[in-house]
């Protein structure tokens, strides 16, 4: 055994005193779709929800001596770190932007107890780091990074141990969802090792692509920005000793995903297999849509890497789901002026059309008022032959669910 295999392996037994395994399971609804053998490696089935304690307690036990321990985070990180700090009775002080929602600073208190203090500094994230570096220096403390750290890989590296120990047949294929680099880092550096034929494929969210910006440099790069909606996942820049470890990857393995059309997984692993994954976590399954030919036939092993969803999202992803699915729309409604004009447009809507926000944004028109129309309906399809339907009554419409200066601005 090689030197990061066996260091993976210790760090795996180690492990065992936090928590028991997560499962890997075989799932018969996304094999049948894929006409393939799927199977989800569940982290979002650890104690916090994902797998970032696994880095945080392999790098605080290597400096057991230390007194105090500081991250910054607003996420799945702080709250691993919050659980290991309860477990191993050492103070953690753990910085959050001040617009974390409350959810994710309760949880972070629920986990770490009286051995956590939070401190809420600055709107973004950036201000929240060069304060806790700050502070750690300050007190002496151990700063422990979210996924540039080779202790932290080092104990992100025992999920792919457990997959290989638990699935009975070697993988063809592994997917995992990529941010600062921590779990894909060490997954490919332990799959090298230990199971070379396995191909492995990386995945970001469509607005956060750093892995892709260093492979085209060469070198790690700054995004000038970033969507934070995979907040899991969207980083601005990827780790020095994570993408020392992932150069020289095939840029043909490395997608990027829309993040509307992660959505529409979220809600499908929700309806279909009640498994609640945030964004991040949904990365993998969604990826499947784009290598349905690649993974034919194929044994596949997806990380499903987080479950940390906060439910008040819950109606944007299913407005982000329905707007990628071509099934809700919102238009600018040129509507007549006179008397019977409401009723003769709702009579040309179709039977599975149906009205789900309207708003005169113009009241003052004396021919023509100006309406946000927002519409769901059943098909796709629906939509151009209400279009032509209201064009013939003399209602000019104007699809502006792409627009989004607009969308921002208005809706």
């Amino acid at each position: 055994m090689t030197d990061f295999s066996t260091a993976a392996k210790a760090a795996h037994d180690r492990m065992r005193a936090l928590f028991p395994a997560t499962p890997l399971q075989q799932n018969a609804h996304l094999s049948a779709v894929y006409d393939a053998n799927i199977w989800l490696k569940r982290e979002d089935l650890s104690p916090v929800r994902s797998y970032k304690l696994r880095g945080a307690y392999n790098a605080m036990g290597k400096q057991a001596d230390k007194d105090v321990f500081v991250c910054a985070s607003a996420g799945n990180h702080a709250q691993g770190v919050a659980f290991v700090c309860q477990h191993m009775q050492k103070k953690g002080v753990i910085f959050m932007p001040v617009t974390t929602p409350e959810q994710k600073i309760n949880k972070t208190r629920m986990f770490g107890g009286d051995w956590v203090e939070i401190q809420l500094v600055g709107d973004y994230f950036d201000d929240c780091l060069r304060a806790s570096q700050a502070y750690c220096e300050q007190v002496g403390g151990h700063f422990l990074s979210p996924f540039d750290d080779p202790d932290v890989m080092e104990g992100q590296s025992t999920v792919t141990h457990e997959i290989l120990d638990q699935l009975p047949v070697q993988p063809d294929i592994m997917i995992v969802a990529v941010g600062g680099g921590g779990l894909s880092s060490s997954m490919r550096k332990l799959l090298a090792e230990r199971s070379p034929e396995t191909e492995l494929y990386f995945v970001e969210p469509a607005g956060g692509q750093s892995l892709a910006a260093a492979v085209r440099a060469g070198e790690p790069v700054t995004l000038n920005s970033i969507d934070t909606f995979v907040d899991g996942a969207a980083v601005a820049r990827i780790g020095t000793n994570t993408f020392a470890a992932l150069k020289g990857i095939d840029s043909d393995h490395v997608l990027a995903i829309h993040e509307d059309r992660i959505c529409t997984t979220i809600l499908e692993m929700l309806n279909v297999e009640g498994i609640v994954l945030e964004p991040a976590g949904a990365l993998t399954i969604d990826a499947l849509k784009d290598l349905r030919d690649v993974v034919r036939g194929k044994t596949v092993v997806c990380i499903s890497s987080g479950g940390n969803f906060d439910f008040e999202r819950l109606p944007e992803v299913k407005e982000r789901a329905q707007r990628y699915s071509g099934v809700k729309k919102y238009f600018i409604l040129r509507l007549p002026q006179r008397p019977g004009a409401l009723k003769e447009f709702l009579g040309l809507l179709g039977p599975d059309d149906d009205v789900s926000r309207f708003e005169y944004l113009k009241k003052s028109a004396r021919n023509f008022g100006t309406v946000l129309l927002g519409l769901e309906t059943t098909a796709p399809e629906n939509f151009a032959a209400l279009a032509a339907r209201l064009e013939s009554a003399g209602m000019n419409i104007r699809d502006i669910t792409d627009d989004e200066a607009m969308v921002d601005f208005i809706i």
